[in-house]
Parts: C-alpha cells; sequence; structure tokens
C-alpha cells in the first residue's frame, strides 16, 4: 500500500500541472473595440481548440502516466471501440476485493487539458477514502485514443464507457456512480439525465463545472460576451439537470478562477435530486479543490449514504 503522504504529494503534483494548463481557457481581456472580427473568428471557427486543448500541457497526447507509476496492482489497461470507429484509452482500477464497495465503480469524467495518467493520484485517493473501483475514460483526441474531441464525440464516448461497464461481466451489476470534474461535469450531466431510467446509475458527483459553454464565455473572453450565440459547442447543462432524478453531490471550489463559482451554485438549486449535498470548499480553486480539507471525506460520505440507501431498498 502506498504511503499516503507520497499519494498526497502526487496529488498536489497533478494539481500544479493541471493549474498551469487552465490558464489556457482563461483568454486575457482586449480592451480594443476593433478585434470584434478576431473574436468572431476564434469563437465560431476556432471553439474546439481553445475548449478542448487536448495538447496541453506539453507532450500530453503522447506522455501519458501508467497506473503501475502510482503503485497499483489490481487494474487493467483498456482499448475500448466506439460505434463511430474511434478507439479510446481508458484503465479499470479495483479497490479492495471483498470490500464493502467493491461492487460500486466511480465513472471517471476530467477536465479539459491533460489525459487520464495525469488523473491518478486522484483515483488512488477516491479508492483509499471508499473502497470503490474506479473506471477512467480517455475522450477521443486526448492521450492515446484517436479521433479529434467535439461535444457530440465526447458524448459518444461517455455512452461507449457505461455501455461498456454494463456489459463487462465483472461490472453489469455494479452500482455506477458518474463522477465529472470541469468539463467532465457537463459530460456526466448529459450521460446520467440519459441513461438513469435504464442504467444502474446509482449516484452523481460534480466539481467545479459550468451552467453551459454559452453562459462561461463572459467569464473567460470578457470582450466576447456578447458574441456567444456563436459557440455551437453548447453543453447545457442548466437545462438537463432538473431531469437528473438520482442523488448527487455538488463539490464547489469557492476560489475558482475559471469558472465562477455561481454556475455551481445554480446548478445545486436547479438540481431536483431526491438528495443533493453541497460541499462548498472555501480555499478551492477550479485545479485544487482536490487537495481541499474534506474533499474525499465529502465523496466517501456520499457513496456510502448511496449505498445505505440501497440496502434499505432491498429490506
Amino acid at each position: 500500500m502506498t504511503d499516503p503522504s507520497a499519494t498526497k504529494s502526487f496529488l498536489e503534483q497533478t494539481v500544479s500541472l493541471m493549474s498551469s494548463a487552465a490558464g489556457y481557457m482563461r483568454l486575457p481581456a482586449i480592451a480594443s473595440t476593433g478585434i470584434a472580427a478576431v473574436l468572431t473568428a476564434l469563437l465560431y471557427f476556432k471553439q474546439k481548440a481553445l475548449i478542448y486543448p487536448s495538447n496541453v500541457p506539453p507532450n500530453a497526447r503522447t506522455d501519458v502516466p501508467r497506473p503501475s507509476q502510482y503503485n497499483f496492482r489490481d487494474y487493467e489497461e483498456l482499448i475500448i471501440p466506439t460505434n463511430d470507429g474511434e478507439k479510446l484509452s481508458a484503465f479499470y482500477i479495483r479497490g479492495p476485493r471483498g470490500g464493502p464497495n467493491s461492487k460500486l465503480t466511480v465513472l471517471m469524467f476530467h477536465g479539459n487539458a491533460g489525459n487520464i495518467g495525469h488523473r491518478l493520484p486522484i483515483a488512488r485517493m477516491l479508492i483509499a477514502a471508499s473502497g470503490c473501483n474506479v473506471f477512467m475514460l480517455e475522450y477521443r483526441g486526448y492521450g492515446i485514443s484517436t479521433g479529434e474531441p467535439d461535444e457530440a464525440g465526447l458524448n459518444i464516448d461517455a455512452q461507449t464507457a457505461l455501455d461498456y461497464l454494463r456489459d463487462r461481466a465483472e461490472t453489469r451489476d455494479h452500482k455506477i456512480v458518474v463522477y465529472g470534474q470541469s468539463l467532465g461535469g457537463a459530460v456526466a450531466i448529459r450521460l446520467v439525465a440519459k441513461n438513469q431510467s435504464t442504467a444502474n446509475i446509482s449516484g452523481l458527483i460534480l466539481e467545479n463545472t459550468f451552467l453551459s459553454m454559452r453562459k462561461l464565455i463572459p467569464s473567460i473572453m470578457p470582450p466576447a460576451k456578447y458574441l456567444a450565440y456563436l459557440c455551437h459547442q453548447v453543453w447545457p447543462s442548466d437545462s438537463l439537470i432538473p431531469s437528473i432524478k438520482v442523488p448527487t453531490l455538488f463539490l464547489s471550489g469557492l476560489q475558482d478562477e475559471i469558472i465562477p463559482p455561481i454556475h455551481m451554485k445554480r446548478l445545486h438549486d436547479l438540481s431536483r435530486a431526491p438528495i443533493k449535498v453541497w460541499k462548498p470548499l472555501p480555499g478551492g480553486d477550479h485545479n485544487s479543490s482536490v487537495v481541499e480539507e474534506g474533499y474525499f471525506e465529502a465523496i466517501a460520505e456520499f457513496l456510502e449514504r448511496l449505498m445505505d440507501e440501497e440496502k434499505k431498498e432491498k429490506e
């Protein structure tokens, strides 16, 4: 078993790496009114490159840390085909076999930069805190997955991951909790809204995600606030979350410098989930929320509550 202090150090390194990449989303305010044409072109023609910087940080497409580098022993490295011809990289990492949450798998979707290997310290902390299994999917165009990322494609990728877990003999009877950070939160919301009535989805965990991409533009690109209608990568989480009826945990870094925390608060208020938990992280910014005190404890308590509810329903 890895030393907890070493895992914490790995997690802090991950935060530092992602923080250096996060600045890519926040474009500087441009005072001149003569750049309307440039902004229009950026928003319409270059928005995929801005929203999905899969090459950030450098070598993110080729340098993907592997579970063995973090002393995981019980895991699989997978390549999963999509129905539109792409091949997606994934890690399936098992928690303690026979443990209380050995039949619970967290399906993890990461933010808009980096790759799944960069989030392995988060997976380790999740397993250490709750004993769950973790399935980490790499979007198309990220890491060693094929293709180019866009909203439609990432939604196919998320569905591919869920279908894989439902079809796999080992996991078809598992309870699934979908967990998304930042852009991954939008991916998670869409997946749960579409599948909650047919899949074994027991819960949803959201961290520092946004209402919609159009509503985020005024914060990350202030001069373009009147051009938000040009954004065709919409991610309309605010219109989808009221339909979600599974328990939901909201993890909000109150110092988020990329996505204003009001986005998370509004998503919480719009939610009609039978159980919804609000966990503010007073010192957490967009990427450092995972190292805030109480982050993984909140997830562990949420998962325990879900499993307790499952037991009550069976009695």
